[in-house]
C-alpha cells in the first residue's frame, strides 16, 4: 500500500478523522509516517479545522515501526535515518497541530504508537487497549519522553527496561486517558468528544493549544532527539542489529 493509501482523512463539521489502516498490526514504513506528518500539519494550517481524531482500523491502533523494512536495508544505515525522522516529524505534528489532537485509541499501542498519542492533547481508550514500548527488545530506544507523559516516572522506567506493557484502565487511573470504553463505541465516543470542542470559539482553542503547549515543563522534541542519539550508537556499534535478527527469528 501506498502511504497516501495508507493514511486517509474525513472531514466533518470542522472535525478532521486522521485514520491509519496498514494491516496487519499497522506498523507503518518510512513514507507513512511522513505523510502522517504532513496531513495532521496540513488539517492544523486549515481554519476550518477545529479539531482532530486520530485513530486506526483493525484490531491495533499503532504498532511502531515496520521494523521489517530496516532489515532489508542492505547498505548503510538510511533507513534507520529515515524512519527516525519520520517519527520525530510524526510525533511533533501531532504535538505542534494548531488544534487540539484527540486520539482513539484500541488494542495495541505500541513503539511509535507511543509517541502518537503522549503527544496528543487527549486520550480515548477501548476497554481492550494496551500501551508499551518493546524498544529494548528490538534494539532501540525512544519514545520514553512520551510514555512519561502517560504514566509516573518509575512505572515509565519499568515498563522501559522489561518492555511490559500498561492497560488503558492503569492509564485512566493515572489521568492519561479520558475515558475506557468498549471497543465499539470508541469511535463514536471520540467524535462526541471532539464535537464538544467543536463547539468552542475556534479562536480561542488555538490559543489554548498554543498557550498549553508554552507551559510544559519540558521540550518534548528535544528530549525524543536526545534519546534517538542511543539508538543511532546502539546501531553503529551493532548492537541493534543483533537483537533485531534475534526478533526476526522469533517472529
Amino acid at each position: 500500500m501506498s502511504a497516501t493509501e495508507i493514511v486517509r482523512t474525513e472531514i466533518s463539521d470542522g472535525i478532521a478523522e486522521v485514520i491509519v489502516d496498514n494491516p496487519p498490526v499497522n506498523a507503518l514504513p518510512v513514507a507513512a509516517w511522513f505523510e502522517l506528518a504532513r496531513v495532521i500539519r496540513q488539517l492544523g494550517e486549515d481554519a476550518a479545522t477545529r479539531v482532530v481524531v486520530l485513530r486506526a482500523e483493525g484490531r491495533g491502533f499503532n504498532a511502531g515501526v515496520d521494523i521489517k523494512e530496516l532489515q532489508a536495508e542492505q547498505n548503510g544505515h538510511q533507513a534507520l535515518v529515515k524512519v527516525n525522522q519520520g517519527c520525530y516529524d510524526a510525533f511533533a505534528a501531532v504535538y505542534e497541530c494548531a488544534v487540539p489532537v484527540v486520539a482513539a485509541v484500541q488494542g495495541f499501542c505500541l513503539g511509535g504508537g507511543i509517541g502518537l498519542v503522549g503527544n496528543a492533547d487527549v486520550i480515548i481508550a477501548s476497554e481492550d487497549a494496551f500501551f508499551g514500548l518493546p524498544e529494548v527488545d528490538r534494539g532501540a530506544l525512544g519514545a520514553a519522553t512520551h510514555l512519561s507523559r502517560l504514566v509516573p516516572q518509575h512505572k515509565m522506567r519499568a515498563m522501559m527496561y522489561t518492555s511490559a506493557n500498561a492497560t488503558a484502565q492503569e492509564l485512566h487511573a493515572f489521568g492519561s486517558v479520558l475515558e475506557v470504553v468498549p471497543k465499539e463505541r470508541l469511535r463514536e465516543t471520540a467524535l462526541a468528544f471532539a464535537k464538544e470542542i467543536a463547539s468552542k470559539d475556534p479562536a480561542v482553542i488555538r490559543a489554548a493549544k498554543q498557550s498549553l503547549n508554552g507551559i510544559d515543563l519540558w521540550d518534548v522534541k528535544k528530549s525524543y532527539r536526545f534519546e534517538q542519539g542511543f539508538t543511532f550508537e546502539l546501531n553503529l556499534t551493532g548492537v541493534a542489529d543483533r537483537v533485531r535478527d534475534t526478533f526476526g527469528r522469533e517472529s
